[in-house]
């Protein structure tokens, strides 16, 4: 590459260094005013930062700001991103699961968000003795009944959390939901409100392995009105990654 070429690279990386931080800063100034609203410490909700089609020096511009935690839609690019970056990061699987790339994940996520039948949870649970694992897993629930998005149904949850509960090497954490693309934040609260709802009420049941921790519920558009409603874990992409797909750098 010539002089000029490095001097567009080095530019561009210093353009997605400062975008990445800047981003950063004020995601977690959001989550801050959000607790301050709703009663709760910072430290309650956990951000993910959701890296999927983005290239590995965006994410180590978000690890090296302090980013641990990261979500990845596709099994492949989890894979492939998993050796090239530090062995502290806990990779969270957030999107559908198909039974047949559970065996190249099951050792390496910290966390499957996107359990939404008892057939996956089989296949997790299966793979999981196989490699000596126990894996902590979120059962995904489509409050709003879009037929587009996968997940339980609402007055399934239990029964499915009750049948997952029972498998090997595999512990239930938590409940996790993706809710319609709004406008307003707004009109997606009655939703995180029901999540929460479903939540306690497995917590009320004391279940043997159930560990009901977490409410994975929010994204860019409507992460602070999900924290306002309990959220623990909110998945931030575009909000801390921006729109445009980046060439590798």
């Amino acid at each position: 590459m010539d002089a000029d070429g490095n001097l567009r690279r080095q530019s561009q990386r210093k353009v997605i260094t400062v975008m990445v931080q800047e981003n950063l800063k004020t995601v977690r100034e959001h989550i801050k005013e959000a607790c301050g609203r709703s009663g709760r410490e910072p430290d309650e909700v956990t951000l993910i930062a959701v890296s999927k089609t983005k290239p590995i020096s965006m994410l180590q511009e978000a690890y090296d700001c302090g980013c641990r935690d990261f979500g990845e839609n596709k099994v492949q690019e989890l894979v492939d991103k998993y050796d090239r970056l530090p062995q502290d990061i806990r990779w969270h699987m957030i999107g559908h699961l198909q039974r047949n790339k559970v065996k190249y994940i099951v050792d390496k996520v910290y966390m499957i968000h996107s359990v939404d039948s008892l057939r996956l949870a089989e296949e997790i649970s299966k793979e999981a003795v196989k490699k000596k694992v126990t894996v902590s897993v979120l059962v995904e629930v489509n409050v709003a009944g879009e037929e587009s998005k996968f997940g339980a149904a609402p007055d399934e949850t239990v029964s499915l959390v009750e049948k997952i509960a029972k498998l090997p090497n595999i512990v239930v954490k938590g409940l996790m939901t993706i809710a319609p693309y709004v406008d307003d934040s707004e009109e997606n609260r009655l939703y995180f409100a029901k999540l929460k709802q479903i939540y306690v009420d497995i917590i009320h049941k004391n279940i043997d392995n159930v560990c009901m921790e977490e409410l994975s519920m929010g994204m860019t558009g409507d992460y602070q009105t999900a924290i306002e409603e309990g959220a623990t874990y909110i998945r931030v992409g575009t909000g801390i990654f921006g729109e445009r797909q980046y060439t590798s750098v």
